[in-house]
This record gives C-alpha cells, sequence and structure tokens, in this order.
C-alpha cells in the first residue's frame, strides 16, 4: 500500500478534512467487532479516534489483518473522516485500508485493574492509556502558558546550574556527587543565581529540574521535580503577590481553554477551574495559627512551619488558592527580608491550593541590605567560600528585589484533581522508584 502518496494526517488535524480520505499513522488502543462491523478505537498521540471497518466495504485481506490487529499494534490506516457528535473526539474514521507495521503480543498493560506498583513498573507503556495521555498534555499547556506568561511581561529565561557546590536554602536534603575533586550538590533551587541574573537583567525566570533527598512519602512529594522561579529587579513583596495570583490564575484559564477533553477524560470537575481568578484571599502566619487552634490544632505553636494537615485545613475554607504571608523568620530561609519594624518575621508567602493540594508557590522579598545579610551569614553558619559570590550581590548595586517558586507538579496534580503527584511527571523519582 503506497501510504505516502495518500494524504496524511494526524487525529488532531481531522477536522480539516472532514468527508476526505485521510492515511494516519496510528496504535491500536482497544477493539470489539459486531458482526460485519469492526470498531478500532485508534490513537496515534495527538488523539484517539474510532475506525469503523465495514466488511462489505473493504477488500477481505484489510478485513482479516482488521481482525488479526490486538492491542498496540502499529499501523497505517486509511479512510474517509465523518462527523460524529457521540464520538469523543466528534469525529470517526470509515476505514477503506489499513497497513499493519507490527503486530504486538501479551501487552502488559490490559484494559481490566491493574495496581499502582505495576502500572509504575510499567510507565514507559503507562504513558500510552488515554488518562495519563491527558495528564502529559495538561502539563504541556501549563509549561506553554507558563512561558507565554513570561516573555508576554517583559522576562527573559536564564538557565541556572543544576550542579552547585553549595545549598540554596542552607537544608541537608541535597544529593551530594563528585566534582572531580571536590564534593558538589544537585540543584534543589535555582534561586540564588537568578538573584544575579535579575541584576543582570531585571526580570528572569527559570524552568528547570530540582532535586530534594528528602526521606518522604507523601502524596505531594517527588525527588526530583521541576520548578519555575522568577526574580525581578526593583519589585517589592506586594507586587511580586500581585504577579503570583495573575500568573497562577492565567495558566488554569488557559488550560480550561485549550484542555477541555482532556480535563473531561480525566473526569476533572472544571466547575472549581473556573472560580481561580486573581485576586485571591490572604491571610498572615499569626491568623493562621490562632486559626488552627480554633480547628482543634494544639501541636501547633507560633514559630512552628506548617504541615500538610494544617495547610490542608486552612486551604478547606476556601474554593481559590490562598495566600499565608510573614511567617517567623526561624521557619523560612535566610535570604527573606524582615518585616518593617517587626524583625521576628519575614516579608514572604506560600500560595495553598485549595481542595487539600497544599503549597504549590513559595515565594519572598530577598534581603537587600548588605550588612543585615551578613549578619544572617552568621547566624546561618554560611561559611563555605562557594556563598562569596551571593553575598558580592548586595555589595555590588544593590536594590529591592522579589522572587517565588512554583512547582510544577504540585500545580498540575491540583489543575487536574490527582490522588497523588506521580501522575504529574513522564517518569517520576520517588524514595523507592527510579525504574524506569
Amino acid at each position: 500500500m503506497g501510504v505516502f502518496t495518500k494524504m496524511k494526517a494526524t487525529i488532531a488535524e481531522v477536522n480539516q478534512y472532514i468527508g476526505r480520505e485521510v492515511t494516519i499513522g496510528a496504535w491500536l488502543a482497544n477493539k470489539r467487532s459486531s458482526g460485519k462491523i469492526q470498531f478500532l478505537e485508534l490513537r496515534d498521540g495527538t488523539g484517539f479516534i474510532q475506525g469503523v471497518v465495514l466488511k462489505n466495504e473493504v477488500n477481505e485481506k484489510d478485513w482479516e489483518e482488521a481482525g488479526e490487529l490486538t492491542q498496540e499494534s502499529s499501523l497505517y490506516i486509511t479512510g474517509t473522516v465523518r462527523e460524529d457528535k457521540r464520538a469523543p473526539s466528534g469525529f470517526e474514521l470509515t476505514v477503506s485500508s489499513l497497513e499493519p507495521i507490527q503486530i504486538t503480543s501479551d501487552y502488559p498493560i490490559t484494559p481490566k485493574e491493574h495496581g499502582v506498583e505495576f502500572l509504575m513498573d510499567h510507565r514507559h507503556l503507562w504513558l500510552r492509556s488515554s488518562r495519563q495521555h491527558a495528564i502529559l498534555r495538561i502539563r504541556n499547556q501549563v509549561i506553554k502558558a507558563t512561558y507565554d506568561f513570561f516573555n508576554d511581561h517583559g522576562f527573559i529565561k536564564v538557565d541556572p546550574p543544576i550542579l552547585t557546590g553549595s545549598s540554596a536554602e542552607g537544608t541537608t536534603d541535597l544529593f551530594r556527587t563528585k566534582y572531580f575533586d571536590r564534593d558538589a550538590y544537585l540543584s534543589q533551587s535555582g534561586q540564588l543565581y537568578m538573584e544575579a541574573a535579575a541584576m543582570a537583567f531585571g526580570k528572569v525566570f527559570s524552568f528547570g529540574p530540582a532535586f530534594r533527598a528528602e526521606k518522604s512519602k507523601t502524596r505531594r512529594h517527588l525527588i526530583e521535580f521541576w520548578m519555575i522561579e522568577p526574580e525581578m529587579a526593583f519589585t517589592d513583596h506586594e507586587e511580586s503577590l500581585k504577579l503570583q495570583e495573575e500568573y497562577v490564575a492565567y495558566i488554569v484559564q488557559e488550560v480550561l481553554k485549550n484542555c477541555r477533553p482532556e480535563l473531561k477524560a480525566i473526569g476533572r470537575d472544571t466547575a472549581k477551574l473556573e472560580k481561580i481568578q486573581a485576586p485571591f484571599p490572604r491571610i498572615t502566619y499569626d491568623q493562621a495559627v490562632e486559626f488552627l487552634k480554633e480547628q482543634g490544632f494544639d501541636d501547633i505553636e507560633w514559630g512552628d512551619d506548617f504541615g500538610s494537615p494544617h495547610e490542608t485545613a486552612i486551604a478547606e475554607h476556601f474554593d481559590v488558592p490562598v495566600f499565608v504571608t510573614e511567617y517567623p523568620a526561624k521557619a523560612k530561609a535566610f535570604y527573606m527580608k524582615p518585616v518593617p519594624g517587626r524583625e521576628e518575621v519575614v516579608l514572604c508567602a506560600d500560595l495553598l491550593a485549595p481542595e487539600g493540594y497544599g503549597e504549590i508557590i513559595g515565594g519572598s522579598q530577598r534581603i537587600d541590605d548588605l550588612k543585615l545579610m551578613e549578619e544572617r551569614y552568621r547566624q546561618y553558619h554560611l561559611t563555605d567560600p562557594s556563598y562569596k559570590w551571593y553575598l558580592e550581590l548586595r555589595q555590588y548595586g544593590s536594590v529591592p528585589h522579589s522572587g517565588f517558586g512554583l512547582g510544577l507538579e504540585r500545580a498540575i496534580a491540583w489543575i487536574c484533581g490527582l490522588e497523588h503527584i506521580r501522575e504529574a511527571i513522564p517518569f517520576p523519582r520517588l524514595l523507592n522508584r527510579i525504574y524506569p
């Protein structure tokens, strides 16, 4: 069959070829038959469509080969595009001919129920399922919307290093490696480098992987994840908060606009997403502690950082994301600027997603005073020479500046309504998993 002499199309493009014959390279997702009709559920990476094979409209060889197709067999299939409002895609293909490429046998993931660990062991194949396909297309839309938003707001993208000589936040949850004759670490954040870039370019953002060697098994944690980290010179905390809520509202609205079929495929309640409009409500850390005590969290004391149960309890009282602002300095990183007149708290905020998804953004205004930063270095014992360059940012042309980091997978888990963050990334790295 001379497939390349025919009109080639993808499933996503078939709406341009109604009533015309096209050839699609596809895989068989599922199949059923009814007498003299075979129904082929096809996928090609851009979408899903049903191919209808009528015995009296194809030759005997094509009919037999259609019957031999197994789950995940690959093929070229030719047919006429028809509108069908009952079909999930709105179209179907009346098949005229087909050409198998490979007939698959014993495909591990069948339409029956499988355990999560089995599916994770076969993640390289699980990605082909309609649900996982939809989630990762939504992920792609969030990434595209991120680039569009920051480019449209005058930011430039700067790529911080993945191998670093020190911790961004002074923590010990780092992956250590050898960098020739000295120690190095996999980056847990590009923020410090983005501050340097902001002093050169004004408004910058990074988008890249981050690593945390935190031995956590919760549904919110990954060992390797992706972060979007904007940093802005001449920008105070209030201005940063406004940008954060505009950005989050934008990515949600872009998903709603461009991923309706995918949201439907995963059963997401889009009414909850329709409510996500800036501005977002805010409460202070002081108010949050008081609220938690009223809710029966007797274990929380002023100065403690919040855990997942605390964040969930706060977020349940809002149907949109909520900022918790002005945390105690001792619960946050060394570089955060104190609140004027109240040195024990800092100009920072965590953005908590609704529906129990926890923190999706952490941000702050950074210390810009050289003497105060030198004092922080002493308090946090930052004596390693690898921190010298960061101090010099306050020595040479320091300005007020702010920034934040959004965890991509946490945001996707919330937007998609996922039970576990592992579905929000193609190949999750978890405490007990580095395969496949």
